[in-house]
């Protein structure tokens, strides 16, 4: 057995399993695609799912993997032990409906004892205690003795979750010696210590379970084979765990580097070394498949990841940001078998610098907070940090709750979990009650479906169809027949687009014999056209044939839009940068809305560059060229395809001349002139890393023209201009007489606040050695209060003066002190502190000066009435 790194294990068991006839596919995603039930892939054959269900038609019934995977299960474990890890990488032969155990397991024997070499002797076979077809296998075939395969029960080597499809499993163990066992003289492979490591796990899917104990035997078999390649790899290393295998140890020595500390010596510090080791994978990877920082669903997950790995840099005593440093060493550590890591470098680590930026801004305030929430929970003989605290770091200092009760435990409390999780509930209730219900069509409304065989769709070549209504919904359920209202109608063929892709559905007509229907929409679903219709005339039933034919200006403006979004995304990489993607799009006849990936707002002339290249692509009058090709041969060309985007076998190119080059089913122009005119409306922030970008075109821009040229009228008419051109003079003239106005108003104020020194300070209040004057000011100015206040400073240098102001609903407080009544141990912003917390406001300031807002103006007398024994405590 010779010593094996990490990239070349990974090449020797897919190509092992390619000789025998297997197809290699990349890794999928970590983002699910089509499956609601996960929120992150987290099993080598969690992809695979709806080839093993018959749901879907492998692209070939024997399939070989290495796949990403993330498990947050034992994230809290994670750097405690050296066990644990959120990312790792799953090896997997698969079989549907094809081979079975007498193929899989002499497969795996020969690839562990011929191709990697491990010696027979420390291998050890386990089956289902019930399973003799695979111990004569491995007794009678492979020749392994009998007292050396173990039958374990159903609840180790019986694969089954709930009804459908389940099956015994077939383990190998690698004896890594006594050292690592408990010493009892049953240790054998399913002990619960270290010695038998399982490095693989043969799932024979043979049953159909109703889950209620009751097994048939599938007409198909198959077989899901799981194998972690970090455990292969410490095997195949001679190293006790993953963060000692040669690609991890590279990162964990890097992070070693960037905080002086040395791995192994002080057990704190390896938890926060093992920590951020393992974080950082999991970060570079999620970018990488297009996930984002936020605070909900996968965004959440890597937000965490991120968060967890600062926060542990700072208990090393790492100095500034450091994840982008470490990406660098994941990235060259893992891009032979990853290429995209090394392609979106840039892009990955950007997203990293920003993300650690903005938590870096927070997180001392954050740590400062939490301490005293600590303090007062102890001194309080308190056991346990409040959920509302919690919460509350985690809604203003971006504080996961994992890193709270990791601090908090370290002082010895735990959190209060359940107020918690109910607070973020509410939270999360009031975000879904805003949004309003955007659900669109439920399942219940489309179980009728499921027989109805795929819409042929002819909306690329032409605007009619003659069709068959194949079915009719009403209020979900199906019809025979509607003779009024609204309906849902579905034909065998159709020039309907039904929205996907960002881009809207069709509307238009359908006519019959005995009917005329308008359509006011279109959706997809499963590759089923749904014309959502008002009924105008007569009656439609299952089996008429009719004529569907599309709104033709309004596909034109919608053709027009979309490849000006084609256009606008090439553009935007060419002045932007390679890391512009695709986060989101919404085309319809108004106007199109593109999201993309980039890291701060678009300079005006950066949006001036995008819009003039776009016109100039639109005026060469490109020829836009439609291919239908594999996935493959499709980014051979350079076709541009969506982060994470499951594909399927065919997909359909769009090409703009030499410019742009997208894999798309939407509809477009067949040449860029018919576009005629882009314009850019407006640009913008939609989340962390997104921007956002409105534009339209052709009669669009007119529309847009029209509309500016009637509010420059207007404008001209209400300044009185003489005409359009004069508008930005006379603006300009009157911001200039505003100004010189205001500016006598102060000068009004301040003679009048001027006038009011003498009185105020005969009103001062003595408070030990200082004066105190609490006065609320009314509506006076917030300079005109300021100007008082520094009157009354320089007639007394004792005197405290603390003043309200407000006006309709806006409330401040302003506050001085003079230089004795500082050496007294007044200070201004102090003090504010306290007076405007009287009102629900915060704020604060310098010794001598100061600022504040308030909230509830009915409370201005109780907190300037507080601000007498604020100053006295403050007093030496």
């Amino acid at each position: 057995m010779e010593w094996t790194s990490v990239t070349d294990l990974r090449e020797k068991y897919l190509s092992f399993f390619e000789s025998k006839g297997h197809l290699r596919l990349p890794s999928f995603s970590l983002v699910p695609h089509g499956d609601k039930s996960l929120l992150l892939i987290n099993a080598g054959m969690a992809p695979l799912k709806k080839y093993f269900t018959g749901e879907e038609e492998p692209p070939r019934h024997r399939v070989t993997t290495c796949q990403k995977c993330m498990r947050m299960l034992d994230i809290d474990s994670v750097g405690i032990t050296a066990r644990h890890g959120t990312f790792f990488e799953m090896l997997g032969n698969f079989s549907f409906g094809d081979y079975f155990k007498k193929e899989a397991i002499p497969w795996a024997w020969e690839f562990l004892t011929g191709v990697l070499k491990m010696p027979a002797d420390l291998l050890y076979p386990s089956v289902y205690e019930k399973d003799d077809e695979a111990f004569d296998i491995w007794n009678k075939v492979i020749g392994i003795p009998a007292e050396r395969i173990t039958r374990l029960g159903k609840e180790d080597n019986f694969w089954e979750h709930g009804s459908g499809p389940c099956g015994p499993c077939s383990e190998i163990y690698f004896d890594r010696g006594e050292k690592y066992g408990c010493g009892k003289p049953d240790c054998r492979p399913g002990c619960d210590c270290d010695r038998f490591m399982e490095v693989w796990n043969n799932v024979f899917t043979q049953f159909n379970s109703d889950g209620k104990g009751n097994y048939t035997e599938l007409a198909k078999k198959n077989i899901d084979t799981g194998m972690g390649l970090e455990r292969l790899a410490c095997v195949m290393q001679g190293v006790d765990n993953m963060f000692e295998i040669d690609s991890i140890r590279k990162i964990l020595d890097h992070v070693v580097a960037l905080s002086g500390k040395k791995y192994g010596e002080e057990h704190k510090n390896d938890v926060s070394i093992r920590v951020i080791t393992d974080h950082i994978r999991g970060t570079v990877f999620l970018i990488s498949d297009g996930v984002l920082p936020s605070n909900e669903g996968r965004g959440y997950v890597l937000r965490r990841l991120m968060r967890r790995a600062v926060s542990h840099g700072k208990r090393l005593g790492i100095d500034g940001p450091f994840l982008a440093l470490l990406c660098d060493t994941v990235i060259d550590e893992n891009k032979a078998g990853y290429p995209e890591l090394g392609e979106k470098r840039d892009y990955i680590k950007k997203v990293i610098s920003l993300e650690e930026e903005r938590f870096n801004s927070t997180i001392d305030a954050g740590l400062s907070k939490l301490g005293d929430v600590i303090d007062e929970t102890l001194k309080a003989g308190g056991t346990a940090v409040s959920g509302a605290e919690a919460f509350k770091l985690y809604d203003t200092f971006g504080f996961p709750l994992d890193m709270t009760k990791e601090i908090a435990a370290g002082r010895g409390l735990s959190v209060d979990e359940e107020e918690f999780a109910s607070l973020m509930k509410a939270q999360k209730e009031r975000a879904r009650a805003a949004r309003g219900n955007i659900s669109g069509w439920s399942s219940e409304t489309l179980s009728a479906l499921d027989n109805i065989p795929k819409t042929v769709f002819e909306g690329y070549t032409g605007t009619s169809s003659e069709a068959k209504v194949l079915a009719i919904l009403v209020d979900g359920e199906e019809a025979e027949s509607v003779s009024e209202g609204d309906c849902t109608l579905i034909l065998d063929k159709t020039p309907f687009y039904g929205e996907m892709g960002g881009q809207v559905g069709d509307s238009g007509a359908i006519a019959g014999e005995k009917c005329s229907l308008t359509v006011e929409d279109t959706k997809i679903r499963d590759g089923v056209v749904l014309h959502v219709c008002t009924l105008d005339d007569g009656t439609v039933s299952v089996g008429d044939v009719v004529t569907a034919a599309i709104d033709e200006a309004r596909r034109a403006a919608i053709k027009r839009n979309h490849s000006a979004c084609h256009l606008l995304q090439a553009a935007l990489r060419r002045v932007l940068g390679d890391h512009v993607e695709q986060a989101g799009s919404y085309v319809d006849e108004n106007r199109v809305r593109f999201d993309f990936t980039h890291f701060e707002g678009m300079k005006e002339s950066e949006i001036r560059q995008v819009e003039n290249l776009v016109n100039e692509e639109i005026l060469r009058g490109l020829p836009v060229e439609t291919e239908e090709c594999s996935v493959e041969e499709a980014k051979k060309k350079g076709a541009m395809a969506l982060f994470g985007e499951k594909y399927g076998s065919v997909v359909r190119v769009v090409e703009m001349g030499d410019f742009s080059m997208e894999l798309c089913g939407g509809t477009h122009v067949d040449n860029t002139s018919k576009i005629g005119l882009f314009k850019i409306l407006s640009e913008s922030s939609v989340a962390a890393g997104v921007r956002r970008i409105e534009g339209t075109t052709g009669l669009g821009v007119l529309r847009m023209i029209d509309e500016r040229d009637g509010l420059i009228a207007d404008c001209a008419k209400a300044l009185k201009a003489q005409n359009p051109h004069d508008v930005a003079v006379r603006a300009a003239g009157l911001q200039e007489e505003l100004s010189a106005a205001k500016k006598t108003v102060e000068q009004l104020n301040a003679k009048l606040a001027g006038g009011r020194v003498d009185s105020l300070l005969a009103s001062a209040k003595t408070v030990g050695a200082v004066r105190l004057i609490a006065e609320d000011l009314g509506d006076m100015g917030m300079d005109a209060a300021r100007s008082l206040g520094d009157a009354i400073r320089d007639r007394g240098d004792d005197v405290v003066a603390v003043f309200a102001i407000h006006s309709g609903d806006r409330l401040n407080f302003t506050a001085v002190c003079g230089k004795d009544a500082v050496a007294a141990g007044a200070h201004a912003g102090n003090l504010l502190r306290e007076v405007s917390a009287v009102t629900g406001g915060r704020g604060g300031g310098r010794p001598d000066s100061a600022t504040s807002g308030g909230r509830d103006i009915t409370k201005i007398g109780d907190a300037l009435s507080a601000a007498e024994n604020v100053l006295k405590s403050m007093l030496k």
